[in-house]
């Protein structure tokens, strides 16, 4: 029994909508958990000579006034990173004291300070990078199949970046530099399998029966390029499932975002944009 991928879109799209408004308002209400990257603050990191608890930790910086801090254990149990608003040099001292004191010795592995200039410079920049890539792509897109495609291609991928975004935000995951490598990576991703199904749908025009509908013709090529699709979207989704599983905790909120993406992106490049550049070609006027 041949599946219609398109005569039933717009439950698609109705899917997508479930997701991505409540993933809106969260992020109008509660907007994103930025990390210092964005927000400018302190993070350390450090190796103690034995193994410690986050809560005694966390009691060190509620007595230091930092109760608001982010609290990490990584690898063995004896690494702990910390997340706090911005210290100076004296601030950063006494903190470090203090722990020493309480907690035993340590080696520091990390000690830095982000500005919150630097981070607007790098939101700023993250913007900048997606409208870079989406413009190219669209134009990539235009030369090698047809202008809706490229507008289709690109429409698929505001979604899947709306999809991630709103459920990061609603899933209160943390947003540090990694989080843009993730967002361009979950894009690049999206756009290759998107390709392929255009690719298929164009070598299927030009051998297409004159009383075969659009519709049937687009649902084949879906059809023809699923087995792939899914072998692809499983091997990274197993990857990431490993790494989120197996990782080390500062690993895990981009990994948990690029499994967002990745599982957005296969969705959308064969429930989004094929019906989307059909509904366009519908728009523009022409029989279907």
């Amino acid at each position: 029994m041949n599946f219609n991928f398109i005569k039933i879109r717009k439950y698609w799209y109705l899917l997508s909508l479930l997701v991505i408004v409540p993933g809106l308002i969260s992020l109008g209400v509660r907007g994103l958990n930025k990390s210092i990257d964005f927000t400018g603050g302190s993070m350390l990191e450090l190796k103690f000579e034995q193994k410690v608890d986050t809560g005694d930790v966390g009691a060190v910086l509620k007595d230091a006034g930092l109760a608001e801090a982010s609290v990490v254990q990584e690898g063995s149990g004896n690494v702990i990173m910390i997340r706090t608003k911005h210290l100076s040099q004296k601030e950063s001292t006494g903190l470090l004291q203090s722990i020493e004191k309480k907690l035993g010795g340590f080696t520091p592995l990390l000690n830095e300070t982000v500005g919150p200039t630097i981070g607007k410079e790098l939101r700023n920049k993250a913007i900048l990078s997606l409208v870079i890539a989406f413009a190219l792509m669209i134009v990539y897109i235009t030369i090698r199949f047809e202008l809706l495609s490229g507008i289709a291609a690109i429409s698929a991928l505001v979604h899947d970046i709306l999809v991630t975004v709103g459920l990061v935000s609603l899933l209160g995951l943390e947003v540090d530099g990694a989080f843009i490598a993730a967002l361009l990576t979950i894009v690049g991703y999206s756009i290759n399998d998107t390709i392929v199904v255009f690719d298929r749908i164009r070598e299927n025009m030009h051998k297409r029966d004159k009383n075969e509908h659009l519709h049937e013709l687009i649902d084949n090529s879906i059809r023809q390029t699923m087995v792939r699709s899914i072998n692809t979207g499983m091997s990274v989704i197993f990857a990431l499932i490993a790494l989120l599983v197996f990782g080390g905790a500062s690993l895990k909120s981009f990994v948990a975002i690029m499994l967002i993406g990745v599982i957005a992106g296969f969705y959308s490049s064969i429930f989004v944009a094929s019906p989307l550049w059909y509904d366009f070609r519908r728009l523009r006027g022409e029989t279907v």
